[in-house]
């Protein structure tokens, strides 16, 4: 096995005696002493809900970025933002590249983050930083039905439930949480629905949410898609 020189890694006195990079020690008892939560999202129904934003905030300040900010990707798919729902931490930035044929025009005018990309195909030379929390909808001008979602955060603990309803909140220190669940489509703020959870150190808990979902406001596709007028 090749050794990543980025990795501290144990090594040997003269002695023989094993030495642990310290780095390495601290890394592996944060690991061990985190906890995680396990989340199940049903609706009024019982159904899973895909698509729901969880966040979960510390008791006290979370912590900020380091260093240079991520990129993320949020891409143009035949005609759709994929994925439809994403979620950042404040200090992100996001690419749009544009994988179809045809050029697309993103913009927001949220006001988490207003912002306009001009019609373009390909990937823009630079991404859009995102610097406040909030829920920035994106659109284009060209074709009404495209939404995408963006839910910005200033704690780095969040995770978008998969088709089945499930997401894992991974990497919690131990302490005291205010659980929150978002959706686009949901009756009630993430604000009326939070969960007081605690995490102990290297602690698995179990948790359901119940969202209400509206009926999609969405704009359907039209049957006429491929059509030279929504192009």
């Amino acid at each position: 096995m090749r050794e990543d020189p980025a990795m501290p890694h144990p090594r040997k006195t003269a002695y023989g005696i094993l030495l642990i990079a310290p780095a390495l020690v601290l890394g592996l008892l944060s690991a061990a002493a985190a906890g995680e939560l396990r989340i199940s999202v049903r609706d009024e129904k019982g159904e899973p809900v895909g698509e729901a934003v969880l966040s979960a905030i510390p008791a006290g300040a979370p912590p900020k970025l380091q260093g240079p900010p991520p990129v993320a990707v949020v891409d143009q798919v035949d005609k759709e933002y994929v994925p439809r729902v994403k979620a950042i931490q404040v200090g992100t930035s996001v690419s749009f590249p544009n994988k179809d044929d045809i050029r697309h025009h993103v913009y927001s005018f949220s006001d988490a983050k207003k912002f306009e990309l001009p019609l373009y195909k390909g990937t823009p030379s630079d991404p859009v930083l995102f610097d406040k929390p909030g829920v920035v909808i994106i659109g284009c001008n060209i074709h009404d039905w495209m939404l995408g979602y963006i839910y910005v955060f200033e704690t780095p603990w969040f995770a978008v439930t998969d088709a089945q309803g499930g997401a894992v909140l991974a990497g919690l220190p131990a302490g005291d949480y205010e659980i929150a669940a978002h959706h686009p489509d949901a009756k009630k703020t993430a604000e009326e629905t939070r969960r007081t959870v605690t995490i102990g150190q290297g602690s698995q808990e179990l948790m359901t949410i119940q969202i209400e979902l509206k009926k999609s406001l969405r704009r359907s596709r039209s049957p006429r898609a491929g059509a030279k007028g929504y192009r």
